[in-house]
């Protein structure tokens, strides 16, 4: 696994951000036709929160993000984008796990959401996530803190 960090991010990441997003998740989008070239950028855009953002770096060079947010009775785990190139070196887990430990310290929940048919499921399985329920579109998980 290469060496990773995240920092906090910043306005000035949302760009790169909604950019990347594009490019991971064109082919789950198109495969249930849902795929639209502004769209997926801009629902980034509008729903982007710097302050419960991470950037993700490999090398010191972005390589992602992830977003935990607040919510009334769980952590919302979103927006957990890598680099099509750094998928499946183990940094996705890494990051994961390390999240989740914060959360598992503080006894909070973690609920996500992922895309009918997208490989990212299986990672989040492996991590504690059940399915809560599901759509045509989306298959919304949630992860009880350990301990």
């Amino acid at each position: 696994m290469a060496d990773w960090d995240i920092r906090p991010a910043s306005a000035s990441d949302v760009e790169a951000v909604a950019e990347l997003r594009a490019v991971v998740m064109r082919a789950d989008l198109e495969r249930l036709g849902r795929y639209d070239e502004q769209r997926v950028r801009q629902r980034f855009r509008d729903g982007f929160e710097a302050a419960h953002t991470w950037v993700i770096e490999v090398g010191g060079e972005f390589a992602g993000c992830v977003a935990l947010r607040p919510a009334e009775d769980a952590h919302w785990l979103e927006h957990f984008y890598l680099d099509p190139r750094l998928q499946g070196t183990g940094i996705g887990s890494g990051i994961l796990r390390e999240l989740l430990e914060r959360c598992d310290s503080e006894g909070i929940r973690v609920r996500l959401d992922v895309l009918q048919g997208s490989p990212a499921r299986r990672l989040y399985e492996r991590h504690g996530f059940t399915v809560e329920r599901e759509d045509p579109v989306d298959v919304f998980m949630v992860r009880a803190p350990a301990g």
